[in-house]
């Protein structure tokens, strides 16, 4: 039985900030930003836009009312969640008007969390194949203004529909996968912004990756000249081409070639969003499938998924018959044109918007956010949020 990615959907707040603005503002060289990271502009959420508000406006585009009815696993992977007792994946369940009859959890493992939902998702699909299960990867990245990683923040989420007979990609049944404890990367209970040493969590990547490609090419007897492209989890985008290069020369000048710029086509979304934890690895499928246009069905696809703590998984999915007539590019371009650039300084004030720790009352004017799904204010120590379509 074939279980994989039958829909897939993307949302990011509609504000940006410039990062050659950004840069200057910073008294930093703009290449640094653009080339020396590769990324362009950063989405920034607004007050009225939360993890749970990404996911579901990601999934709200996709599913119609037969998904509603047959998803009965809601699996939310983030590592900005609002709540430590009561799941993310709730609040989304029924934000979207699931089925009631359906569980719904949250997840954590860093940037990992998406990954490890969609593969409890496959064994789930193994044992109830008339099933489907969404799986949510949401998160808003937060360094802190004037830190070392401000420059790698940036806020979204996918959602995926996974299911038997997928109309996207097929996920294989081989991965490798590594856990180890390390402090590359961490955000304490009490801190709303991340710690990171940067030169170590990058050291870590590469060396996951190394690990769990061989452990790959052993388990499956595969190799590069089995892919045609391959995803990243990309914090930046220049991040997963440092991890590609340390491959590339197990395979001819031809393929190499074709590795590299199935690659640069895979990095288009995430250079315009910028970090988005959890999701950032199937955004980056999600820019290769909508933006390679000669992508052939049957191509085998490798993915690399990391999470800082540590975990990180290789594995590899199969392009099915006539995909892109399943995916949402128009939609996504449209989502992209509309969004409004934000000045540096209003940048700066939206990061510094925080909602009340008192149990104090506000109301925020959800009229200024585009988005179907808002975070409208708190009462009584509760997050009020509002679908505007229903």
């Amino acid at each position: 039985m074939k279980i994989g990615i039958d829909k897939i959907g993307f949302h990011t707040p509609h504000l940006y900030v410039d990062m050659n603005k950004l840069a200057v503002q910073r008294n930093v060289e703009p290449e640094k930003f653009t080339i020396g990271i590769g990324q362009e502009k950063m989405s920034i959420a607004p007050i009225t836009q939360d993890s749970v508000t990404l996911a579901a406006n990601a999934a709200l585009k996709i599913l119609d009312e037969q998904d509603k009815e047959e998803i009965d696993l809601c699996i939310f992977g983030t590592e900005s969640g609002i709540d430590h007792s009561k799941s993310a994946g709730i609040y989304v369940h029924h934000l979207l008007g699931l089925n009631p009859h359906a569980r719904a959890i949250e997840v954590k493992q860093a940037c990992y969390g998406a990954t490890a939902a969609i593969q409890m998702a496959k064994g789930h699909i193994a044992l109830n194949p008339k099933s489907k299960v969404l799986v949510l990867g949401s998160d808003i990245a937060r360094y802190g203004l004037n830190t070392s990683g401000e420059a790698t923040q940036g806020a979204g989420a996918v959602a995926l529909v996974i299911s038997a007979d997928p109309r996207i990609m097929e996920l294989e049944e081989q991965s490798a996968y590594l856990t180890s404890d390390i402090m590359d990367f961490w955000r304490p209970v009490y801190s709303d912004k991340a710690f990171v040493d940067g030169k170590y969590s990058n050291e870590q990547y590469i060396l996951f990756f190394s690990k769990v490609w061989e452990a790959y090419k052993a388990k499956t007897g595969l190799g590069l000249k089995d892919l045609e492209a391959i995803c990243y989890h990309l914090p930046y985008t220049k991040m997963g081409l440092k991890a590609l290069r340390t491959i590339l020369d197990d395979v001819n000048e031809e393929d190499k070639e074709k590795l590299l710029a199935n690659y640069k086509i895979s990095t288009t979304y995430n250079r315009n969003v910028g970090n988005i934890y959890t999701g950032s690895l199937y955004l980056s499928l999600l820019s290769l499938l909508e933006q390679k246009e000669d992508l052939k069905e049957g191509s085998r696809i490798g993915l690399f998924s990391y999470g800082s703590g540590a975990v990180g998984e290789f594995f590899t999915g199969i392009l099915q018959p006539n995909y892109r007539d399943y995916l949402n590019i128009e939609q996504h371009n449209k989502l992209f044109s509309s969004r409004t650039e934000v000045t540096v300084s209003e940048y700066e004030e939206i990061f510094q918007e925080a909602l009340p720790t008192d149990g104090s009352t506000v109301e925020f004017d959800i009229e200024k956010d585009p988005a179907e799904i808002c975070l409208s204010g708190m009462k009584d120590n509760m997050r009020q949020y509002v679908n505007k379509v229903n």
